[in-house]
């Protein structure tokens, strides 16, 4: 069987100095100094009183029982379940238990939300602006190249991911554009980061989308009503089907002896 030729395509040499080595250079400055503007914005968190973390941790307390109920033996989860649910119904881990029933404070007269929304509409800024300069700047100057050819085979679905701006229909799909190796500098310089700025940094664009929603121990986002939460979570406990890991564990254990 005769074997199809491998497709070659006359390149100048310079491309990779002119082309993909300023935008590689270009993307990890970028990202350095997202970090950097981000650090310079953000503002210092404020310490929580204790009944809002309270109110706070209870919520996620039913949360992971709710998840890791499997772990618990049935009494275990039964007494955890109706504490919580009891809880949750009566208000009692509610920090403002005369304001029940009413509906949520406008966040545009809450200091502290509007802060929040301030430091989102930073991070949002500081993700779009450069990424909005770079992509003009690629499409202005390099558009239409193509830079490299991948040493690996991939299916015709990888073509459109990699030959951006470049309008052909038999190319082969390990040749990659200019533009598309900019959105892979997006998502694939993470580790160069690491490396750079440490594990903890705001350079990496996912890590600043996540950022945009409320932290893990923030249960209550601006205009969300603290009742209903626990109600709902109330809900999610009492339809829970209990099972353990320790349900016939001494039966299992005694097949495997005599296995």
């Amino acid at each position: 069987m005769a074997q199809v030729p491998a497709q070659t395509i006359p390149r100048d040499p310079q491309l990779f100095y002119w082309i993909l080595f300023p935008i590689t250079v270009v993307m990890v400055l970028t990202g350095i100094l997202r970090h950097y503007a981000t650090v310079l914005m953000a503002s210092s968190p404020k310490k929580l009183d204790k009944k809002t973390t309270r109110e706070q941790r209870s919520l996620a307390h039913g949360v992971s029982v709710r998840a890791n109920h499997y772990v618990l033996s049935r009494s275990s989860f039964t007494a955890r379940r109706d504490a919580l649910m009891t809880a949750y119904e009566s208000g009692a881990f509610l920090k403002d238990q005369d304001g029940r029933g009413q509906p949520p404070p406008n966040p545009m007269n809450d200091p502290a939300a509007m802060e929040g929304m301030m430091g989102m509409m930073k991070n949002q800024m500081a993700m779009i602006i450069p990424n909005t300069l770079i992509m003009g700047w690629i499409n202005a100057f390099f558009s239409g190249y193509v830079i490299m050819k991948l040493p690996f085979p991939l299916t015709i679905k990888f073509k459109s991911m990699l030959q951006a701006g470049v309008a052909t229909k038999d190319m082969d799909p390990r040749w990659m554009s200019s533009i598309s190796w900019y959105f892979l500098c997006i998502f694939g310089l993470q580790p160069v980061f690491n490396f750079l700025l440490g594990s903890d940094n705001a350079a990496n664009q996912m890590a600043a989308q996540m950022q945009m929603a409320p932290p893990a121990g923030q249960m209550f986002g601006p205009g969300v009503d603290p009742n209903k939460q626990f109600l709902a979570e109330a809900e999610n406990l009492a339809v829970i089907e209990h099972h353990s890991v320790l349900d016939g564990v001494e039966q299992r254990l005694l097949e495997g002896i005599k296995a």
